[in-house]
């Protein structure tokens, strides 16, 4: 095989990474836009050592489980890979998926449950995040996801995934932008005024946070009056913030945030709390589906622990300590993101949680420092997982369960691993919850017993 060869390949099954898996003179061959049992014609895109990369161009004959795709621009744009696969059947890739990390990365036999499935199947994702560029003559804002394997922009202009508020805020902000001579920013010369456009939006209230990443150090006159200009156009907009990101980087949000107008934050309601979610602060893009994870992990508590001590590592907005804290003693949280915990503290406030105490820091250095043993550790790290150090910490400090909430299959079975090498032992089933529809990620529960 060599590149732009086109051949006819059986899809056999399907990757962590959303490819359909075929095999071709003894190699493997990932595909795009196939599903497992998939007929097709492919591409050769990229021929490596003991792989190869293809493109699905032709379907000859269809899986089973092949539908509609839901987004006419499903093929182009690589937010939604598995937009073409019936759904059930999607959890049912997702699930073993995480079935084949555990036991390829982390050598470990333990029981994947089926996923939970999100509440909303369209229309959940409510937070999002578009890179910003223009064209070369007209200078217009182009604003979308990356197309596939590339910083090409795919302009989108209505997203299924998406309320579709946001798409109308984010065609006004493309429309508008010129007039306030805003630019769009161009990647590889690092000039431009509008990186990103960065929505939150509320699925208890409808309401949208704005936050334009622009190519600078502070605000500035143009920037000021097109704030305003989109706060007044729309009533579920309660504020445009700016944040400053002048750095070569692939970081969408800089460091410093400023309210241009309105309010900094927006309210979002979980398991009957009530939560700030500003522009700089972590929360969980679907939120009925984050409520679904909350509530599973505090059942769980309850029915296992007598009003235990908990505490919430990488923590964001302390989400899981507020939530978990009817049924716990006392909740310690750690975060290292200031902005965070300085809405934990209001959150905390406003909705009278009394024995929750939240520390500014980093979750190693806590760990390193901490005297005290928990009953409960929930652990929620980013994509890249835990540190062997904060997990040998973790260990220390907890005297029950770890609950590691994971977004990443692959860091859950490596730190699992670590973990039951140090002699923790995983208590059950690994409950998988669909936070991402459409895409490969998928969101897991791990509760595991600690060796005392």
């Amino acid at each position: 095989m060599i590149e732009n060869d086109e051949l006819i390949l059986n899809i056999e099954s399907f990757s962590n990474l959303g490819f359909g898996i075929a095999r071709q003179d003894g190699k493997v061959v990932f595909v795009a836009n196939a599903c497992p049992g998939d007929e097709v014609e492919v591409k050769i895109d990229k021929v490596c050592k003991n792989y190869t990369y293809a493109t699905a161009k032709k379907v000859i004959t269809p899986s089973a489980h092949r539908t509609e795709p839901i987004c006419p621009l499903q093929k182009v744009c690589g937010s939604c890979q598995l937009g073409f696969i019936d759904y059930d059947y999607q959890l049912e890739l997702k699930r073993q998926n995480v079935e084949d990390a555990m036991r390829k990365i982390g050598g470990l036999e333990v029981e994947v449950n089926a996923p939970v499935p999100s509440p909303q199947k369209l229309n959940y994702r409510h937070k999002i995040q578009y890179p910003v560029s223009e064209t070369k003559n007209s200078k217009r804002i182009l604003a979308g996801y990356f197309k596939q394997k590339s910083h090409e922009i795919v302009n989108i202009k209505y997203c299924p995934v998406q309320p579709s508020a946001c798409d109308e805020i984010i065609e006004f902000i493309r429309n508008k932008a010129f007039d306030f001579g805003i630019s769009g920013f161009n990647e590889k010369k690092h000039t431009g005024d509008l990186r990103h456009i960065v929505l939150r939006a509320s699925a208890d209230s409808g309401e949208i946070l704005v936050t334009l990443v622009v190519n600078a150090t502070q605000s500035f006159a143009r920037l000021k009056d097109f704030a305003q200009c989109i706060f007044d156009e729309f009533e579920n907009v309660t504020g445009v913030c700016a944040n400053f990101n002048p750095k070569k980087t692939n970081v969408i949000l800089g460091s410093k945030s400023e309210c241009l107008c309105g309010k900094d934050y927006i309210i979002e309601r979980i398991l009957g709390k009530t939560f700030k979610i500003g522009a700089n602060t972590f929360f969980q893009i679907n939120p009925k589906s984050a409520e679904n994870i909350f509530a599973y992990v505090k059942k769980h508590i309850e029915d296992n622990f007598d009003r235990p001590t908990v505490l919430d590592a990488y923590s964001g907005v302390s989400a899981f300590g507020i939530t978990v804290s009817d049924v716990a003693k006392e909740v310690v949280c750690v975060e290292e993101n200031t902005d965070s915990c300085n809405l934990a503290h209001e959150i905390a406030r406003e909705n009278k949680v009394r024995n929750i105490e939240i520390n500014n820091m980093d979750a190693g250095k806590f760990f390193a420092r901490e005297k005290r043993k928990f009953d409960v550790v929930i652990l929620d790290p980013p994509r890249s997982g835990c540190t062997e150090e904060s997990l040998d910490n973790a260990l220390k400090v907890c005297k029950g369960q770890i609950i590691y909430v994971s977004c990443n299959p692959a860091t859950l079975a490596r730190d699992l691993k670590y973990l039951t090498e140090k002699g923790a032992k995983i208590a059950g089933k690994i409950q998988p919850f669909d936070m991402f529809c459409h895409t490969y990620h998928i969101e897991n529960v791990a509760i595991i017993n600690v060796a005392n």
